[in-house]
């Protein structure tokens, strides 16, 4: 365990599959033993990343009076999809499943995903129960989050890996082809098309910040799916940020708008999780 005057840090097996052992690193506010909990679910195009990416972020959280479980989960050559999801849908039952025994109360469950843990999260908020693991150990929890953030994510992978293949970015197209069996499977597993389709089972508040000068994910894309998701009765906060690109608050995190961007994050989370 690590500890700061105001943050804990242990890292914790959550799942053991494929000869793997997956850890997630806890970020517990220091005192206390209530407090909202957050699942964060990194980027890396799928194939790359582990659950450190996000410190920055997932430590500010944690000094706000939130707890984050930052996780590992089964990436190509192991595994590719679903197996990702899998571990998300999992690693949320885990961790309500387990809470007492961490010696924590958990006040309210949120998420936040990065890139392409952005399309792992929301398309694990948008139908929580389609990738629960059949022999998930956390029986009689549900995968549902009353919030969630995602910050320049990947919200339809299809519509990326196509931006990529037209503009010849190889290790785009690679993580694509490494993660994904085909694009079939982009259309089913796609968040944008998930709700253009009708199919979506929870739509709880979201909070989106994305950067215009993204060279990973069009920035557009974000104005898309702010717009179905209110369409369909969700509430989102679509934050855009000018000149910013892919990965702004983690890429340079003293520049002005990784500031602001983790600001915001912030008082979205405090806001939802009942602190103000």
């Amino acid at each position: 365990m690590q500890a700061d005057d105001a943050v804990q840090t242990t890292d914790l097996e959550y799942r053991r599959i494929d000869g793997l052992t997956l850890l997630g690193r806890l970020y517990r506010p220091a005192g206390g033993t209530r407090f909202p909990v957050m699942i964060d679910v990194h980027g890396g195009g799928w194939t790359s990343g582990d659950r450190l990416n996000n410190t920055v972020i997932d430590r500010a959280l944690a000094e706000a009076g939130i707890a984050v479980f930052a996780i590992d989960f089964r990436m190509p050559p192991v595994a590719g999809y679903p197996a990702a999801l899998e571990d998300v849908a999992f690693a949320i039952r885990w961790l309500k499943a387990n809470a007492a025994q961490l010696g924590f109360t958990p006040t309210v469950f949120g998420g936040i995903g990065t890139s392409s843990g952005g399309h792992l999260l929301l398309t694990t908020v948008l139908r929580p129960d389609d990738h629960a693991p059949p022999d998930a150990t956390p029986r009689g929890q549900d995968g549902e989050l009353a919030f969630a953030i995602t910050c320049w994510p990947v919200a339809d992978p299809l519509a990326r890996y196509r931006m990529a293949t037209a503009r010849g970015i190889s290790n785009l197209v690679n993580a694509h082809h490494a993660f994904w069996p085909d694009e079939a499977a982009m259309e089913k597993a796609n968040p944008q098309m998930m709700l253009d389709r009708g199919e979506v089972e929870r739509l709880p508040p979201l909070l989106m910040l994305q950067g215009t000068a993204d060279e990973n994910v069009e920035h557009a894309r974000a104005d898309m799916f702010a717009a179905s998701y209110r369409a369909h009765g969700g509430q989102i906060d679509l934050h855009k940020y000018v000149g910013a690109p892919h990965m702004f608050i983690t890429r340079d995190p003293q520049a002005a708008a990784a500031r602001e961007g983790l600001a915001t994050l912030i008082a979205f989370a405090k806001r939802h999780a009942g602190l103000g």
